[in-house]
C-alpha cells in the first residue's frame, strides 16, 4: 500500500517536473483566471471599504452587514446566482460568457470582493480620521488622500489581497457550475482535481493538490510575515 502511494507520487513530481503539457495548461487557466478576478475587483473594492469606514449615510450599517454576511456564501450559491444571470435566457445571455473563462472571472469577482471589501473595511476603520483630514487641507485631491492612506495601510490591504486570492484560487462550487470544466478553456486546479479523483486518476490529482499546496504555504508564510511587520515593536 505504501509502495503504491509512492509512485503515486512520484508520478504527480514526474508530471509538474517534465512540464506535463495538460497539468500545466490546467494551472495556467487556474492562476490567470483568478489573477484577473482579483486586479478587476482590487481598485472598487478597496474604495468601497474606504467609503464604509470614512463615511456614513442612510443605511450605512445594513451595507456593513451585508458585506460581511455575503462572505460566508458558499461559492455554489454564488456559482448558482452567476450561472442564472449568464444562461441563454438569463438577464446577460446575451454575452455568451456561461462556461467561458470571462464567466468564470465574474464569479470569481463575486467571490473575492466582499472579502475585500470587508478586511479593507476594517484596516481603514483603524486609521485616526484626523489623518484624511489633514490630508485633504494639505490640498491633496480625494483620490491623492485615499492613496496616501493605503499607503499608510499597505500591510493589512496586502493581507486582504492574500487572503481575497487564496479563496478565489481553491474554489470549485462556482468554477465547476459556471465553468463547465472544459479541458484547455475553463478546467482549472480545483475542478480538475474533483475530476481526475472520480476518474481514478490520482496522479494528475496529486500533483495538482501539490500545486495547491505550495501555494498554501507560500502565502501562508507571507500572511505570518507581513502579520509580523505589523505588530509595533517594543523599545
Amino acid at each position: 500500500m505504501t509502495e503504491g502511494w509512492l509512485a503515486l507520487i512520484q508520478q504527480a513530481f514526474g508530471l509538474l517536473f517534465s512540464l506535463d503539457p495538460e497539468v500545466w495548461s490546467i494551472i495556467s487557466v487556474s492562476f490567470s483566471v483568478s489573477f484577473a478576478a482579483l486586479l478587476i475587483t482590487l481598485v472598487p473594492s478597496l474604495i468601497i471599504g474606504f467609503i464604509l469606514a470614512f463615511s456614513h449615510f442612510r443605511g450605512h450599517w445594513i451595507a456593513i452587514n451585508l458585506v460581511q454576511t455575503l462572505q460566508s456564501v458558499p461559492t455554489v450559491v454564488i456559482g448558482l446566482l452567476v450561472y442564472l444571470l449568464l444562461t441563454r435566457n438569463g438577464t446577460f445571455g446575451d454575452l455568451h460568457w456561461l462556461f467561458t473563462q470571462k464567466g468564470m472571472i465574474v464569479g470569481q469577482m463575486m467571490i473575492c470582493a466582499p472579502v475585500l471589501v470587508a478586511m479593507s473595511h476594517a484596516a481603514f476603520t483603524s486609521v485616526d480620521r484626523r489623518a484624511w483630514e489633514t490630508c485633504r487641507t494639505l490640498g491633496a485631491s480625494w483620490l491623492g488622500a485615499v492613496w496616501v492612506i493605503c499607503r499608510e495601510l499597505r500591510v493589512p490591504l496586502l493581507m486582504a489581497v492574500i487572503a481575497a486570492f487564496s479563496r478565489i484560487v481553491t474554489e470549485v462550487g462556482c468554477s465547476m457550475m459556471v465553468g463547465g470544466n472544459i479541458a484547455e478553456v475553463t478546467r482549472n486546479i480545483p475542478t480538475a482535481i474533483a475530476l481526475e479523483t472520480s476518474k481514478g486518476d490520482f496522479a494528475q490529482a496529486i500533483a495538482l493538490g501539490l500545486v495547491l499546496l505550495i501555494l498554501s504555504l507560500i502565502l501562508n508564510f507571507m500572511l505570518g510575515a507581513l502579520r509580523g511587520a505589523a505588530q509595533p515593536r517594543s523599545h
